[in-house]
């Protein structure tokens, strides 16, 4: 049976590793949470004298250290006094020296979000003219490299163990409380336990350097690690490792005083106990989630928080309960209909439950339909979607399967009950029908002949057994105490004997068999579905992103009358994503300033070799009018004197070249004039 167990186990391993990786690094730097909304002075702007501080203003509140924003001049030397502080609602600034000189400054940032996760950007802006600059902004953030990439797979590591954990003992109170003694889901919840209980400490350590350098080296960092354990995310990981101090036993009383209980109403007592105290362990775990991530920060979060709470207890006692029934199939002599039959109705419960809170949650996190498709948090958002449509037509297949094993299970039941009451009667009429003195004799008679018979075949049965048995044994010592240990040797053979005859049996069960592969399949996906939910929770919700736009456009119309008009675009080739912000001010007809920025997904400057820009009036048939711009600092483009000969809806394309031969054209329109 382990030889059938092992390639499929290792298939989920590697559909695991292989989904998590492309994920993590498709994912990679991990998005913000937070985005710069405004700044002063403004990005791509041009003074006319050195201002005294630069403020920075987010679409949520961020942490602050020492440090976190940096102004550095055209020759890369920083010019801010790095004391950072609060100038209002999501706004802060840094403090600059007096007598700056002319040109271009680079403003870099790297702060934490209310949602717990890294910010980090960079924008310039120029004072009496634009100049050029040696500053070339890292492609290394906080929430990249090898750190953020081992971050991630804690995180994933920590809802995986989270799941393992509560589902599988919510199934065994609940469905299967013959299942405290077996091993295999023992172990299944143990290493639930020591998954989420490993990713936490990780996580830990990690921190520090996860929203910092993103140095290997500051892991093990306890400057760092104290000053993480200030932290609201801290706190939550902290308060995690507390409740897995009542978790561990919890597991102990399940697995040991409960199993051991045989008094039916001692049981009862210890069931209802451990049901109330483990619900209140998984909702404290769910609460380490809910209390530092998305659903702390944003609209209504005293609502979001505890929907947040059920969200995780429900997907824990569905794909949980789903691992434990799987194991339960697979590895477990038998399981009873009745288990299976109430867990499909708990796991139906659990799914609507599932898709309550997740409407909710989807409609908090996007905002409007669009976000859907223009926001990669929406993008993911209709992948997971996807992905609980297919598990729960799966599950359908499965419920069928557990409906047809407990008809096939009340038939022999049935069958059994029929057999039992008609034997004696069949026997009472045969020998009513004769003679007391012959019915005795020959009652005797065969009673003597089958029991001789039965005691013939049971003792060259039980011959055959011992030469089997005598043939795998290895000879016994000479020594005291051989006896003992070939009687031990043949009781554990006998019983490999039994388990392997029960698993013969139960094997052969083709309504068994079908149940067990749809539950595979069920786990198979539930694989991919808690990755691409790991990754959902690390990108920014689509309403924020949008909020973030819009906050973006209207401060800058405000203020300069320029327009702003951002078009993502991917050269499809290795690294060719990102996001071109062209910027023309005051755009009006006649000449105007154009500005172009080239950021990565992540709001960084992203380094090329070549932007262009045209500009099409299609109702007017003019165009496209080709613009050139020259580049001023990493991912920085400008052009002065750009001419708009008339008002209207113009389409502005972007020619973005990434590589010598990755070269794409995306436009969009904007009213300008």
């Amino acid at each position: 049976m382990s030889q059938t167990i092992a390639p499929r186990v290792r298939t989920l391993l590697l559909l695991l590793l292989a989904v998590t990786g492309a994920l993590l690094a498709g994912s990679a730097p991990v998005s913000a949470h937070a985005a710069l909304t405004a700044s002063d002075p403004q990005q791509g702007s041009v003074v006319k004298e050195a201002p005294a501080q630069v403020s920075l203003t987010f679409s949520e509140g961020v942490a602050m250290s020492d440090g976190s924003v940096r102004v550095l001049d055209p020759k890369g030397k920083r010019v801010d006094t790095g004391k950072s502080s609060e100038q209002g609602t999501n706004t802060y600034s840094v403090k600059l020296h007096s007598g700056l000189p002319d040109g271009t400054f680079t403003v870099t940032y790297q702060v934490v979000s209310a949602d717990s996760h890294p910010v980090s950007g960079a924008f310039t802006f120029s004072i009496g003219a634009p100049s050029t600059t040696s500053v070339s902004v890292s492609d290394q953030e906080a929430s990249g490299g090898v750190v953020g990439g081992l971050y991630g797979f804690a995180r994933y590591l920590s809802y995986a163990g989270f799941i393992l954990l509560v589902g599988g003992a919510a199934f065994v109170l609940a469905c299967w409380q013959r299942g405290t003694g077996e091993r295999s889901v023992q172990r299944l919840v143990v290493s639930g336990w020591l998954a989420l209980t490993g990713a936490t400490l990780a996580m830990l350590l990690l921190r520090g350097s996860y929203t910092g350098s993103g140095k290997v080296g500051d892991i093990f960092d306890l400057s760092l690690l104290s000053d993480v354990l200030q932290t609201k995310t801290g706190a939550a990981l902290v308060s995690r490792l507390l409740l897995l101090a009542a978790g561990a036993l919890f597991i102990a009383v399940l697995f040991g005083a409960y199993e051991k209980r045989e008094d039916d109403e001692e049981k009862g007592d210890l069931t209802f106990g451990l049901a109330i105290g483990g619900f209140v362990v998984a909702a404290g775990l769910a609460a380490t989630w809910a209390m530092a991530e998305h659903a702390s920060t944003g609209i209504q979060t005293g609502i979001s928080m505890p929907v947040d709470v059920l969200h995780l207890l429900a997907v824990a006692v569905w794909l949980g309960g789903l691992s434990t029934l799987l194991v339960a199939l697979y590895r477990a002599p038998s399981i009873e209909p009745a288990a299976v039959r109430r867990f499909s109705r708990i796991a139906f419960g659990s799914v609507a439950v599932l898709a309550a809170t997740g409407i909710y949650q989807s409609w908090r996190q996007l905002g409007s339909w669009s976000a859907f498709t223009g926001t990669s948090y929406g993008q993911l958002l209709l992948v997971k979607i996807g992905l609980v449509v297919v598990l729960v037509g799966i599950a359908w297949i499965s419920r069928r399967w557990t409906a047809r094993l407990s008809q096939a299970s009340a038939a022999k039941t049935v069958k059994a009950a029929k057999t039992s009451a008609a034997t004696p009667v069949k026997a009472t009429t045969k020998a009513s029908a004769k003679t007391p003195a012959k019915a005795s004799a020959k009652t005797s008679a065969a009673a003597s002949a089958k029991a001789s018979a039965t005691a013939a075949t049971s003792e060259k049965s039980e011959d055959k057994d011992r030469e089997t048995e005598d043939e795998k044994e290895p000879a016994a010592t000479p020594a005291g105490g051989g006896d003992g240990k070939r009687a031990t040797q043949l009781a554990r053979q006998r019983a490999a004997v039994a388990t392997a005859r029960e698993k013969r049996v139960r094997d052969a069960d083709p309504l068994r068999s079908g149940l067990r592969r749809s539950v595979l399949a069920e786990a198979g996906v539930a694989v991919v579905l808690l990755a691409v939910t790991t990754v959902l929770t690390s990108t920014e919700p689509g309403r924020t992103v949008e909020e973030a736009e819009a906050a973006t456009a209207a401060s800058s119309q405000e203020a300069t009358g320029a327009l702003a008009v951002d078009i993502p675009f991917d050269t499809g080739g290795k690294d060719g994503k990102g996001l071109a912000r062209v910027e023309i001010d005051p755009a009006r007809v006649g000449g105007n300033d154009m500005h172009v920025y080239v950021q990565r997904p992540n709001g960084k400057a992203f380094d090329i070799p070549e932007v262009k820009v045209s500009f099409t009036l299609k109702a007017k048939d003019i165009g496209p009018l080709p613009v050139v711009p020259d580049r001023i600092a990493t991912g920085h483009w400008t052009a002065s004197g750009v001419q708009i000969p008339m008002a209207g809806n113009w389409a502005i394309a972007v020619t973005v070249r990434t590589s010598d031969i990755d070269q794409v054209t995306v436009d969009k329109n904007a009213q300008i004039g």
